[in-house]
């Protein structure tokens, strides 16, 4: 952030807003980013997480607008990944007093990271709480996510959740709330960063939100992004349908091509695709980002994936998708392989078994040619892409 803001009575947040970040590791991050670190003035100070290491001046000239770093009683350590987490040696060394809170796995993280042989670790776990004065602090382990020691930490006082990485954005803005933004721009970044980052988790997901749901709460604190206080509902309601990767009537044709080969079979299937009520994308990967494709995927109800084949193998640029999406593990979708070859195939057969690894149904055999599509290969292409839209089209 800029200067600290209060967000509620004696609770400020006092993170960073790195405007130029544009990766975040393979993650691309063209609205910049924040690392959210919150203070709570109590009868105990009570840090809630750190910043990236580079920033940890920064962080410390927020805190000393408010008290002397010194005084720090508590840092919640919700989260050790770096991003949240080295800027610790540096608070630590500010207040050599403080005790750290972290689960077991958090513990062990901050020890493997930063040494911290001499600091006082204090672990917690579900259903543990931490009186401050006036405020009673609840913790609830999270594990995997999206990291074995991730946790969030409730103020039912405040009713107030500081949910860690759940329902961030990678959105550096002015505002400091959701309500400061265009809210279009909000869930767009809510949706990107879902898809790109705890996509694959969505299992623990349905799990996890329950419990946030059983909370009272009218304000959540993330590590990333705005502080949501008007949209909790919305977030709630698009992390339900994102955990299942909920299919809409979307068929994205996503490919590479050499000598437009494999593009103009593309081309054919998005023709027959196209219909009224069926959103049909036309998707070329060396002049798209992956994160943004993978935004798509999250909600699209097929998968048409194409490449021709180079040295007996996939084309790189659908290597890289391939790899990124079946890390991602998107559940609830139907897909078909296709492109062209030469005197060897390869490429789309390769295909065709990165989204079987993957887990998406496939409804045919990769579809290929040799060197060029003829008319029948064509035709072949778009009863394909007819194909696909049939069965996505009842999708709501």
């Amino acid at each position: 952030m800029g200067n600290p803001i209060e967000i509620k009575k004696n609770i400020y947040a006092v993170g960073v807003k790195d405007w130029n970040v544009r990766d975040f590791h393979g993650y691309t991050t063209s609205r910049g980013s924040t690392y959210n670190a919150y203070l709570i003035v109590d009868e105990k100070i009570t840090l809630v997480d750190t910043v990236k290491n580079r920033f940890s001046s920064r962080l410390l000239e927020n805190i000393a607008k408010i008290v002397d770093p010194a005084k720090i009683d508590y840092l919640i350590s919700n989260h050790t990944e770096p991003d949240h987490s080295s800027s610790t040696p540096h608070v630590m060394a500010a207040a050599p007093g403080a005790t750290i809170i972290a689960t077991a796995a958090g513990k062990s993280g901050l020890e493997r990271y930063y040494g911290g042989s001499d600091w006082k670790i204090n672990v917690v776990k579900t259903g543990d709480t931490l009186n401050i004065g006036s405020r009673t602090l609840s913790f609830v382990a999270t594990p995997m996510a999206h990291w074995p020691d991730s946790m969030v930490t409730y103020s039912p006082s405040d009713k107030l959740l500081f949910s860690m990485d759940i329902f961030g954005q990678h959105f550096a803005s002015s505002g400091c709330f959701d309500d400061e933004v265009p809210y279009d721009e909000l869930m767009r970044e809510a949706k990107k960063y879902y898809a790109n980052i705890i996509m694959h988790l969505g299992k623990i997901v349905k799990k996890t939100l329950p419990a946030v749901e059983q909370l009272d709460i009218d304000m959540v604190a993330p590590a990333h992004g705005l502080i949501l206080r008007k949209h909790i509902a919305d977030f709630v309601a698009s992390y339900k349908d994102w955990a299942d990767c909920k299919p809409t009537p979307k068929v994205l044709v996503i490919y590479d091509t050499m000598w437009m080969s494999t593009e103009q079979m593309a081309k054919a299937i998005l023709e027959g695709a196209t219909r009224p009520g069926v959103d049909a994308r036309l998707i070329k990967l060396s002049v798209n980002d992956l994160t943004e494709i993978m935004t798509e995927v999250l909600d699209a109800g097929a998968l048409a994936v194409g490449s021709p084949t180079l040295n007996n193998n996939i084309l790189p640029t659908c290597a890289a998708f391939c790899a990124y999406l079946r890390g991602l593990k998107p559940t609830n979708k139907i897909g078909a392989a296709f492109g062209s070859h030469g005197w060897a195939g390869g490429g789309a057969k390769q295909v065709d078994e990165e989204l079987e690894k993957t887990g998406i149904a496939r409804v045919r055999e990769p579809l290929t040619c040799v060197y060029k599509p003829n008319a029948a290969t064509l035709e072949e292409c778009r009863k394909l892409g007819a194909e696909l839209a049939d069965k996505v089209e009842s999708y709501k």
